[in-house]
C-alpha cells in the first residue's frame, strides 16, 4: 500500500474498522450475560477492570469487521475494504499483548 494513493475511502474504512468493534462490545457483553445468566453490570465491571477479559470481548467484537469487509468487497469498494483490514490489524498488538503476555 502506497501512502500517496491514500483516499477518503481508506480513511472511512479505517474509522469503521476501529470504531465498530467498540460499539458492539456492550451488545456482546449483554448477549453473554443473558446466555450465561450473569448480571450485565458484573460483566461490564470485569470488562473495564480486567485487561484479559477486555481482550477476549474485543476479539469477539472484531468479528463484526468481517461483515463490513465482505459488504464492501461485494460492492467493489476496495479502498473501504482495505481500511477495514487496516483497522482490524491495529487491534492486533493489544490483543496479542493481553492474551499472550
Amino acid at each position: 500500500m502506497n501512502l500517496r494513493n491514500w483516499s477518503r475511502g481508506h480513511t472511512f474504512g479505517l474509522l469503521i474498522g476501529l470504531i465498530s468493534p467498540l460499539l458492539v462490545v456492550p451488545l456482546i457483553i449483554l448477549l453473554y450475560a443473558l446466555i450465561k445468566d450473569f448480571y450485565f453490570i458484573q460483566l461490564w465491571n470485569k470488562f473495564v477492570n480486567n485487561p484479559l477479559t477486555a481482550g477476549k470481548f474485543i476479539s469477539l467484537a472484531i468479528i463484526l469487521n468481517l461483515l463490513w469487509f465482505y459488504l464492501f468487497l461485494n460492492r467493489e469498494k476496495y479502498p473501504f475494504a482495505m481500511g477495514i483490514i487496516l483497522g482490524t490489524i491495529l487491534y492486533l498488538p493489544y490483543i496479542l499483548y493481553v492474551n499472550v503476555f
